[in-house]
């Protein structure tokens, strides 16, 4: 018989597994897109759900049934993560309400846990995880019932995924082309083999501080290479639904989000809706999801740079592997004394950043707001002894800060730009100074001569700052808040320029977001050098999701 405390235990056994093998999962990822890095969110989402098992009383099977399918889904990253998630809520949930677990009851779990799971994914696809959860069901159904002893029923159902999970390649080209199996079903079955291990009684460290395995896929780096991404942004958030709960709100969000992106995962309850999808327009993601309650958890990933990354990360890997075996180590790297970081939210303005001399970039903004962690990161790869960091965003600042008070090994400044627009003048008009002193000065100075205007629309009616706004009205921010709001971009962004426009302006550049074309930004231009003479107006491709104009003034 299997009690709570054994769940428990196998669950954690699971999830460290999978965890330690995480690299070697990433490295298997090439289906669809490189969609974040499949070991990485599996293996977080399994670390989610530990931390409130570890939480709850080992003698209760309800409690740590609920913990493990409300931590999962919480915590669920990335397509590979909910579906994982939804494997948990399956099993779990035929087991909750039991008094005792024996294992033909277990070989009922994982036969629900598929169902949840296919239910889950809007179109499912073969060859990937989905078809080794169905695996694992279909041989647990066939075992249920027979004499086989309950261990030996479990090692033939986990002897079959395995078998499964290496025909997923004939199941999809891209798979057989590149030279793998299927990453996330890999990562299932890490964790059913931690699970098996536990309840076989063999000595299991379970750990989440141990280095990831280094054992490699072999994977055709010329796939990975050749995709094309139709779908740039993998969107994520949890919609909680408890005081606003419509029955029928997964089916209309599934609905909507079908018109406007792909690998759709969409999962609820009472309490809350996770939704996963990849689509070029984050923003409507997150607008259609507040119909239905608040949001939390909301995560935007560009996929396009994540696979430029993959590209860069596995061509560097060889490139070191090589230079390993043929050349002899090269003395460490002499740090200049000036670096940067920058927190950038579109492709356009990472180039500006780049082309200015910014050392480490980090994909981020509003919506997807970096971790200390990722600060961290990136004033590590800076070889420079003073590093000036620009979190372009209020809400960002305190994360900045977080990592400055960690790192010893370097000077770190941290300049309270609260978007891209005065973090790039900080750059354009830096000079390197005698002292930090006139350094920090003179980035002051550069944010004082910029004022700024990022539009965008209003998802509902409300009041600001004493002004009427009303839904899918364009609103205009300012520097302190709201400046202007009309039904007309164009009166929108001209009507807020009135209200902060000074004699000294020279000086006004223009950067489009990734839901406007170039012809729409050059319309604002020509009115701005039509209205006021004295301007010299600039454009550029910014790429930034949410607002569709970033405006610099100087």
């Amino acid at each position: 018989m299997v009690n709570a405390a054994k769940i428990k235990g196998a669950f954690l056994a699971g999830a460290s597994l999978l965890y330690k093998n995480r690299d070697y999962v990433n490295e298997l990822n090439v289906f669809p897109v490189p969609d974040g890095d499949t070991g990485t969110n599996m293996s977080m989402t399994l670390k989610s759900a530990c931390e409130a098992v570890n939480a709850v009383s080992d003698d209760s099977i309800e409690e740590v049934c609920k913990a493990i399918a409300s931590g999962s889904l919480r915590g669920a990253r990335g397509n590979s993560g909910v579906i994982m998630s939804q494997i948990l809520r399956g099993f779990t949930n035929h087991l909750k309400d039991a008094k005792d677990i024996d294992t033909d009851l277990l070989l009922e779990a994982i036969q629900k846990s598929k169902d949840t799971a296919y239910k889950a994914v809007v179109k499912p696809k073969e060859g990937t995880i989905l078809t080794v959860i169905k695996a694992l069901a279909e041989k647990a159904e066939e075992l249920s019932g027979s004499s086989a002893d309950g261990i030996e029923k479990l090692e033939q159902v986990i002897a079959y995924g395995d078998e499964m999970l290496q025909k997923t390649p004939d199941m999809l080209p891209i798979l057989k082309e590149a030279g793998v199996v299927d990453s996330g079903g890999q990562g299932l079955m890490y964790f059913a083999h931690g699970v098996l291990s536990y309840l076989k009684g063999e000595e299991i460290e379970i750990t989440f501080d141990e280095k990831s395995s280094s054992k490699s896929s072999n994977i055709n780096l010329k796939v990975v290479e050749d995709q094309d991404i139709k779908f740039g942004y993998c969107t994520e958030c949890i919609v909680n639904t408890a005081t606003s709960f419509k029955a029928n709100a997964t089916d209309e969000i599934i609905k909507y989000l079908e018109s406007i992106g792909d690998s759709l995962v969409v999962v609820g309850d009472e309490q809350y809706i996770k939704i996963h999808v990849h689509t070029n327009h984050p923003g409507k993601v997150f607008e259609k999801g507040l119909e239905y309650g608040f949001l939390t958890n909301l995560k935007v990933d560009n996929l396009r740079l994540e696979h430029q990354e993959k590209v860069i990360k596995d061509a560097e890997k060889k490139a070191k592997q090589f230079a390993e075996q043929h050349e002899e180590k090269k003395p460490p790297v002499k740090l200049k004394e000036i670096g940067f970081v920058a927190v950038s939210n579109g492709e356009g303005i990472t180039t500006f950043f780049n082309d200015l001399g910014c050392d480490k970039v980090i994909t981020g903004g509003q919506t997807m707001n970096p971790s200390t962690e990722d600060f961290l990161n990136a004033i590590a790869e800076v070889h420079a002894k003073k590093v000036f960091v620009f979190p372009n965003n209020s809400n960002i600042i305190m994360a900045a800060k977080q990592a400055k008070d960690i790192i010893k090994d370097k000077e770190v400044y941290v300049i309270e730009t609260k978007n891209v627009l005065q973090g790039i003048n900080c750059m354009i008009y830096f000079t390197e100074r005698e002292s930090v002193d006139e350094m920090l000065e003179q980035f002051k100075e550069s944010i004082s001569n910029v004022k700024t205007i990022q539009t965008t629309y209003s998802i509902r009616n409300t009041v600001i700052d004493g002004i009427d706004i009303k839904e899918n009205d364009y609103i205009s921010l300012g520097d302190k808040g709201l400046l202007y709001t009309n039904a007309d971009i164009m009166k929108s962004i001209f009507g807020a320029y009135e209200k902060i426009k000074e004699d000294k302006d020279s000086v006004v550049s223009i950067y489009f977001g990734d839901s406007v074309t170039e012809k729409d930004a050059n319309k604002i231009k020509d009115e701005f050098s039509k209205q006021y003479s004295n301007l010299e107006v600039n454009v550029y491709e910014g790429d930034q999701p949410v607002y569709y104009y970033y405006i610099s003034i100087e």
